[in-house]
């Protein structure tokens, strides 16, 4: 499994690929002459070097350069691991580029692709030349005042102001490549079938085979094997259910729910077969759980689960949005839950596979959300919606993500209230997303003005515990937020929305900040002089959600100290503000609106006392 965890693709791995990571040549083309002049073909613009995948905003990058280039270049020799043979492609891969990147190999044009968050590959066989070296050649574009591209929390000014932190341009996630058939796996999709004992695979080919191939799928916790298929295609796509047997039986299957308390993954191993005989290999993962909601409660695998998520920002201080190695991204993971929580909200990023595929390893739910646009236009819509498109595609099977959320608090339909057009854009990509995964939660805009939406998701920085208490106190309390007191000063809903017993949940409460400096410009909704004050703002506001009878869960604002938000519960090197084992106390309290977590606890305390 660690294989898994460790590659760039978690969920579609073979067993040998090329890091193309490290040291690259590196140009600003502020004037927009690189084309023109060549630099796809000419090494003699390259004069600085880059630390790819760092953007050259950062400091590990080596470049180091806060201000905007909207045209940046990035040039690299590659000696392939292995040369392709006969019947054999060299595929490139890029983790993420923003924004708008085109790829030249030896001074060949591969290809283009818009949309800085999310993955994209190309076939460069047949640009290679003889010999052993072979150039690589990436052009972006990222213009930092385009508002109708999204960009999440990047700052369009060339020092971080109010809640936005400085630019990420360019390459960002990793580059990598691999050798493979010409008849090869594409992608692959899990879609797990709780009540039904199974899980669906679906299955791209990178073209349709020229004759029957067989596609056989072997699943296996440790050394039992739980199920083996051989299904007969001559499709470029298949779907096919794969029954699990052991997961028949009530007692049998619990063992392999997947929970944030037991994140039981089921490996998997999915062969191309002609005649017989392996013509691609790959392995993979699956969590076996059902998500959904009821009766104003998230459902985890049937059962209510009171959700008590972090806002993370994902953000660190020498590499901005790339993670500063591997490691940190499973720390990122592990720190959330030595806290409490169990699960995060990722705000405003598309965050690292690699991240996500920790969060299926060591279990924590997580909310999957698009970064925002901030301007309202025809292109707006069309660039959100392929791209969210994109991020819904890489991320579906990952068994940690329970919630889709495309927008936030209206950013980039600011005036959805009034709008007709803004309202239909938030309540299409809701829609959009059911009907491409229609297996999960959708939140259409979290924070306020829902059209349609699975849960409620109310962003509500009240000043005081008391505040929240009585506000969500009871039914009629939490009807008068969304009839005419909502949070924020905002409309909670607009128009008339389905009711589906769509729980609520404060998906951002607290956000308070610990002595933040004198010098910065904003820093938290509210501060406290010591660690003994912060930890009692959080009780008080987590006993007032823990206590009502209504809510389903609650996000805390948040993880991280993030450039000058100084409101994290960890400061931005990652070190707790409060000790580890108090937030946990904290957190970790039988919530009232989840009778289940007191019987729990009480078996535990039982338990612990024999």
């Amino acid at each position: 499994m660690t294989d898994h965890l460790d590659h760039p693709r978690p969920l579609l791995v073979r067993p040998h690929w090329q890091d193309l990571c490290g040291p690259w040549g590196f140009a600003a083309d502020d004037e927009d002459q690189g084309r023109a002049l060549g630099w796809h073909s000419d090494a003699a613009a390259f004069t600085r070097t880059i630390a790819v995948p760092y953007p050259p905003e950062s400091e590990l990058s080596g470049v180091h350069d806060p201000a905007a280039h909207p045209i940046v270049w990035y040039r690299r020799t590659l000696r392939p691991y292995q040369t392709p043979g006969p019947g054999e492609r060299l595929l490139l891969h890029f983790g993420a580029v923003d924004y708008r990147a085109q790829v030249w190999f030896n001074g060949v044009r591969v290809g283009e692709h818009e949309g800085g968050h999310t993955p994209f590959s190309f076939d460069v066989t047949d640009a290679l030349v003889p010999g052993d070296e072979q150039v690589i050649v990436v052009r972006v574009e990222d213009e930092c005042d385009d508002t109708t591209q999204p960009r999440g929390k990047q700052d369009w000014r060339d020092e971080p102001h109010g809640i936005w932190y400085h630019r990420t341009t360019g390459i960002w996630q990793p580059v990598w490549a691999e050798v493979v058939p010409a008849l090869h796996v594409r992608r692959l999709h899990w879609t797990p079938d709780v009540p039904g004992a199974a899980v669906t695979l679906e299955v791209e080919l990178s073209r349709r085979p020229a004759e029957p191939v067989d596609v056989h799928v072997v699943l296996t916790l440790g050394e039992e094997v739980l199920a083996e298929q051989t299904c007969r295609t001559d499709r470029k796509d298949g779907r096919w259910v794969i029954a699990i047997p052991a997961a028949r039986h009530q007692m049998e299957q619990a063992r392999l729910l997947w929970t944030p308390e037991t994140p039981t993954l089921l490996d998997a191993r999915v062969e191309i077969r002609h005649d017989g005989h392996p013509v691609d290999t790959v392995t993979s993962y699956a969590g076996l759980r059902s998500v959904g909601v009821r009766d104003g409660r998230f459902l985890l695998n049937g059962q209510p689960r009171f959700l008590r998520l972090v806002l993370a920002q994902n953000y660190w201080p020498r590499s901005h949005l790339a993670a500063p190695d591997a490691g940190a991204l499973r720390r990122e993971v592990e720190l959330a839950k030595e806290l409490g929580f169990n699960g995060v909200r990722i705000h405003q990023k598309v965050e690292d596979p690699r991240f996500l595929a920790w969060c299926d390893r060591l279990g924590m739910l997580v909310w999957d959300e698009m970064p925002s646009a901030y301007e309202y236009a025809p292109r707006t819509v069309e660039r959100l919606t392929r791209e969210w498109m994109e991020v819904v595609a890489r991320d579906r099977s990952h068994p940690c993500v329970v919630t889709w959320v495309p927008f936030n608090e209206s950013w980039g339909i600011w005036h959805a209230a009034d709008v007709p057009e803004q309202r239909h854009a938030a309540t299409a990509l809701y829609h959009l997303t059911k009907s491409l995964d229609g297996t999960r939660p959708v939140i259409s805009n979290d924070g306020w003005e829902h059209t349609e939406s699975d849960i409620w998701g109310l962003h509500d920085y009240a000043p005081t515990g008391e505040s929240i208490r009585q506000r969500y106190a009871d039914p009629e309390a939490v009807a008068r937020v969304f009839k005419d007191r909502p949070p924020a000063r905002r409309v909670a809903l607009l128009g008339s929305p389905a009711e589906r017993g769509q729980p609520v949940v404060l998906s951002e409460i607290g956000g308070t900040s610990l002595r933040p400096r004198p010098d910065e410009p904003w820093h938290g909704y509210a501060t406290v002089d010591s660690a003994e004050e912060l930890a009692e703002q959080l009780r008080q506001f987590v006993d007032a959600v823990l206590d009502s009878p209504e809510l389903a869960g609650f996000c805390w604002t948040q993880l991280t100290d993030t450039e000058q938000e100084s409101n994290g519960l960890l400061t931005e090197d990652r070190a707790p503000k409060v000790p580890a084992e108090t937030v946990r106390r904290i957190l970790t309290r039988p919530a009232r609106s989840a009778p289940a977590e007191a019987i729990d606890a009480a078996r535990r305390a039982a338990r612990e006392r024999d």
